[in-house]
């Protein structure tokens, strides 16, 4: 699922917010609240994020239980009847089961939703009417009862049920939109991540209890009906000739959260994947033409993902849908896949460039799910990091293979990289991976630091690997858990033994402890040879870590020099607090950069001999935008300490004064140190504000 982590608020409310005298940027402007982040997405959409410092006392939850293992699904067996009217639905769930330990009780998950009946049928036996429902409303969940015990075996669970098409856009809720004759309709859909699958049917809605599902839906016969399957049936219900009975056919085993429905009016546009996959791209009613760009991208993705993972797409056909009313940016429902309309919808004629491009992320992101995600699925929640994570690396790498004049990882390293490296340099950071208990807790834990330090590090450890094991092991892992789940350790293990090299213990160094190292290097020229000397303590952006245990990572090191700017020359583990490196025939007059393609996930400083030795390349443009953008982004992070104000003043102006655009460039720094000057730290993001200038010559593309 791919989350948009704040709400939209305009620019003028930005304005409003921040003081423009950066003298005022001070405590009083925060005092009320823990964090406030403002993101710029495509120069057009500001996200602002606000968590109010909580001062009240909150009741002691209970501690969450995982249900019980007695009683499990093998086959889901759904059918429901949504009123567009009346805003509620009748459902019948007919699931198989299998009985582990005689009991006379099943307790599911159920929110939202009244039984009317329920009852069990023994293979081969009786039905045995339950005899109560006990709803655990703050657990959300439902026992069942039953006058004598369920024997060990199998058999079919009967429960008929009523719920609403609630207005919270969670469950299975109403979308509202207009017609183009401006007429207000309401369609039926579904949001089911992270535990709302049991507000559309009692279930067992945790992710490690997978089954098939069976799916039919009642429907207007005017009213498109989808679901994760193709349908395989369609005919008049026998009590209403204005209806229509939909069925679907069976789907893979797999977890709740990944089951959808819609019922609406829509128009669709179809293709076919290379592979032989149906492709349809669903917009609203004559909008079908915003849909091609989307149908263009999802059908060159399907191939790229079969081809990388070298594990086939295991369904017949693929849905893309825009939802009027979806509160995620999508959600990667298996072979029916949910937008906003922002996320899929492309006008030919009015959508500018970088709509392009952020629909191609997010459509590559939802695809990569269908492999990663969906045929293999996380054990529980604590996992999802990995899940996001990849999810959010992997969609650069698909749309870098698709549409390669984006030039999207530089992109990247704007948006996510050094996002990631402003928020995790923070005190109140937290590690990628943290444990979740109460599901509820998926929304309170995943930010943009599971998100885009997750891409970061994934991409850090693809390019530590190489390319070939990488995908060797991401093949291995696909085909040992398909259909199953498994935790990060799994992939961890997958990936050692496709490349020889220690992942768990450089992994965990990164995902278990919040933050990252500054990497500070000095060089010494010896004959022909080049000698550096390679240190790493942790970087924090309120000043020097002056804690009594400095943490170390295990960090994947890469070196280029000025004889080639895109090779890397070198690669080394530095798996130690310091470390000296030769590199051999280096000349004196050439230049050698630590990180290349600002890959690792680290903050470089360098003595200001090695920086004045890179000035010939920013000035020439041999070194690399992307590298260039790190750099200007790492000088500026160095800012944090008043005595050091002027010597980094200077470094900075050196390197600068080598770039174009130099009165842009005095502006912001002049505006940057004013504000270290005030607040003794330095702001946000200096790449989003410097980028034209550093970037400046460089999109003439060779």
């Amino acid at each position: 699922m791919l989350l948009v982590l704040g709400r939209r608020v305009s620019l003028s409310f930005v304005k409003r917010v921040i003081p423009q005298d950066p003298v005022l940027l001070s405590k009083p402007i925060l005092q009320n609240f823990r964090t406030i982040q403002f993101r710029v997405i495509h120069s057009s959409t500001v996200f602002a994020i606000a968590t109010r410092q909580n001062t009240d006392t909150m009741p002691e939850r209970r501690p969450f239980v995982r249900l019980p293992t007695d009683v499990y699904p093998v086959n889901y067996g759904l059918c429901l009847k949504p009123d567009l009217i009346d805003f509620t639905f009748e459902g019948k769930l007919e699931a198989i089961v299998e009985v582990n330990l005689a009991t006379n009780q099943i307790v599911m998950n159920c929110a939202d939703i009244d039984i009317i009946t329920a009852s069990f049928v023994p293979e081969g036996g009786e039905e045995i009417n339950a005899t109560g429902f006990n709803y655990q409303n703050e657990d959300e969940k439902v026992t069942l009862s039953f006058p004598s015990a369920l024997q060990k075996g199998s058999g079919t669970l009967k429960i008929d049920f009523v719920g609403e098409l609630n207005d919270k856009m969670k469950g299975f809720y109403r979308s509202k939109y207009a017609t183009p004759a401006g007429e207000i309709r309401y369609a039926a859909v579904t949001q089911f991540e992270a535990t709302d699958a049991r507000r559309a049917f009692p279930c067992w809605d945790e992710p490690a209890i997978k089954a098939t599902f069976d799916i039919s839906l009642i429907v207007p016969k005017d009213r498109v009906a989808l679901s994760n399957m193709n349908v395989i049936d369609r005919k008049p219900h026998p009590e209403d000739d204005s209806l229509l009975e939909v069925k679907f056919a069976t789907t893979p085993i797999m977890s709740t959260y990944l089951v959808a429905f819609v019922i609406g009016e829509y128009d669709f546009v179809e293709g076919q994947s290379s592979d032989g996959v149906t492709v349809r791209v669903y917009t609203p009613t004559g909008k079908a033409e915003q849909g091609k760009f989307a149908l263009e991208v999802a059908v060159k993705t399907l191939p790229f993902y079969n081809d990388y993972f070298n594990v086939p797409y295991p369904l017949p056909k693929i849905d893309l849908i825009a939802i009027a009313d979806f509160a995620a940016g999508a959600m990667e429902n298996w072979g029916l896949v949910t937008y906003r309309e922002t996320a899929l919808l492309i006008d030919p004629k009015n959508s500018c460039s970088s709509s392009r491009q952020w629909v191609a992320l997010v459509v590559g992101h939802e695809l990569a799910h269908q492999w990663f995600g969906n045929l293999v699925t996380m054990e529980w929640w604590t996992h999802l990091w990995l899940n996001e994570g990849f999810a959010s690396w992997i969609e650069y790498l698909c749309v870098d293979h698709c549409f390669p004049d984006y030039d999207i990882w530089t992109q990247f390293v704007s948006a996510d990289y050094t996002r990631a490296l402003d928020l995790d340099a923070l005190d109140n950071s937290h590690p990628i991976e943290v444990n979740v208990g109460h599901p509820s807790e998926v929304d309170e834990i995943f930010d943009a630091i599971s998100y885009s330090k997750g891409a970061s590090v994934i991409r850090m450890l693809h390019n530590y690997i190489g390319d070939e094991d990488f995908r060797k092991g991401m093949h291995s892992y696909l085909l040992k858990f398909q259909h199953k789940n498994a935790a990060t350790e799994d992939l961890w293990d997958c990936l050692e033994q496709a490349s020889g090299k220690p992942i768990a213990l450089v992994m965990s160094s990164w995902t278990k402890q919040m933050g990252f190292p500054i990497i500070v290097v000095d060089q010494e020229q010896q004959g022909d040879d080049r000698i550096l000397k390679i240190s790493q303590k942790k970087f924090c952006a309120s000043g020097p870590h002056n804690g009594e245990d400095c943490p170390n990572w295990m960090v994947p090191i890469s070196i280029c020099t000025g004889e080639d700017p895109g090779c890397t020359k070198l690669k080394v583990l530095l798996d130690s607090p310091e470390t000296t490196i030769t590199i051999n025939n280096v000349s004196p007059d050439q230049w050698v950069k630590i990180n290349p393609g600002t890959v690792g996930f680290y903050r470089i400083q360098y003595s200001s001999a090695m920086l004045e030795s890179l000035l010939p390349g920013i000035r020439d443009l041999t070194l690399l935008p992307v590298d260039r953008l790190g750099l200007q982004n790492d000088l500026f992070s160095l800012l944090h300490k008043q005595a050091d104000m002027q010597e980094e003043k200077n470094r900075i102006e050196r390197v600068l004064g080598a770039i174009s655009a130099p009165d842009l460039i005095q502006k912001v720094l002049t505006f940057a140190l004013s504000v270290c000057a005030h607040n003794h730290s330095c702001p946000g993001n200096w790449s989003v504000l410097l980028a034209p200038a550093i970037l400046s010559g460089e999109y003439t593309r060779h």
